[in-house]
């Protein structure tokens, strides 16, 4: 298959998935679904919530994962110094609820980017199974440490404010919460891709040696997608630490075996590197995961570990890649057919792309 520039006359064009009605349609049929889904569905309101903060997850993982190349286990640290903080300001400033949760939220927020902006430097210069290997440190040393401090309750974990209402409002509550979270991650990601910013991280995911060479400040840009990941992921940590109603060190905040792993399955089985493949990815795991804890109790961990080998066996372009290699006029990818067989009798390779 050869790709060519679509001003050339040979090509066969094919036409967009969508025009731009449908897309706008599509939109809007996912918002009022997503603003409605507490009320149609109201005995899953938070499973529901969770899949919009495993979708923050996978969002947030892929913006140096997929875009920058940089595969980390420790942004689930960001996280948990987002639960913490948010905890803490509710114990202990006494203001009323939603204005110390508005200000945990801004100081988890600002605790994480300076973590990011402490650690980065340090650690965005390793590469590789290097820097993974450190990140993946990064989630267990804080576990640990926060399961020894007292001042936040040690390995007991701490109980953040109660949400003064019944049960059902607080669901639905931080439900809204996660849903403009990911909704505002989401679209920040898409205007940030189309930038300059967007194509240097680009360019250090495809050549990071080139891409110094040519001047540009490759560490920079690694500890600011960094910082990205961390500002949204420590605003998490406080709605759901509200949500769930109890902070462990372990469990909780800093589950690097759960939450830090399941970031990076998410974003391969939708197609790290793209924009909606963290999306597909989480919902599909999300949807898959509480199957199993439904359907499979006692035996749900075992089917989990099949599901993550069946991720990185079957699915190792994620779903978007597979689809976009498979059916590229679905993208509107220009695709010259009259190539393919010229290039089969010449014993070239049949599925060359051209920038």
């Amino acid at each position: 298959m050869s790709l060519r520039n679509p001003s050339s006359t040979s090509p066969l064009r094919a036409a967009p998935v969508a025009d731009g009605a449908t897309r706008i349609a599509i939109y809007v049929a996912l918002v009022a679904l997503s603003l409605a889904a507490p009320f149609l569905f109201q005995g899953i309101v938070t499973q529901l919530a969770f899949l919009w903060l495993m979708i923050l997850f996978a969002l947030t993982w892929d913006i140096l994962g997929g875009q920058t190349g940089y595969n980390s286990f420790g942004n689930v640290l960001f996280f948990g110094l987002g639960c913490y903080a948010a905890t803490v300001v509710q114990r202990d400033t006494h203001l009323p609820y939603f204005v110390a949760l508005a200000a945990g939220m801004g100081l988890s927020a600002l605790v994480a980017l300076l973590a990011a902006g402490v650690l980065g430097p340090l650690i965005l210069g390793m590469r590789g199974q290097y820097f993974a290997i450190c990140t993946l440190g990064l989630s267990i040393a804080a576990a640990d440490l926060f399961a020894g401090w007292e001042f936040v309750g040690a390995g007991s974990g701490i109980v953040p404010a109660l949400y003064p209402g019944p049960v059902d409002e607080r669901n639905r509550f931080f439900y809204y919460v996660l849903l403009a979270l990911a909704t505002i991650t989401f679209v920040t990601f898409r205007l940030l891709y189309r930038t300059r910013f967007g194509a240097a991280i680009n360019a250090i995911r495809d050549d990071e040696d080139k891409a110094d060479a040519m001047g540009l400040h490759t560490t920079r840009y690694k500890v600011a997608a960094w910082m990205l990941a961390a500002l949204f992921l420590g605003l998490a940590g406080g709605p759901v630490a509200g949500l769930v109603g109890f902070v462990d060190p372990r469990d909780l905040a800093f589950a690097g075996a759960t939450f830090g792993v399941w970031m990076v399955l998410m974003a391969v089985l939708g197609g790290k590197g793209t924009l909606w493949g963290p999306v597909i990815g989480a919902a599909i795991f999300h949807a898959t995961q509480e199957f199993f804890w439904t359907y499979l109790f006692g035996w749900q961990r075992v089917a989990m570990g099949i599901l993550i080998v069946a991720i990185v066996v079957f699915f190792p372009l994620g779903i978007m890649g597979g689809l976009r290699a498979r059916w590229p006029q679905w993208f509107g990818e220009v695709v010259d057919e009259a190539a393919r067989p010229a290039r089969a009798d010449e014993g070239g390779v049949g599925d060359e792309r051209v920038a």
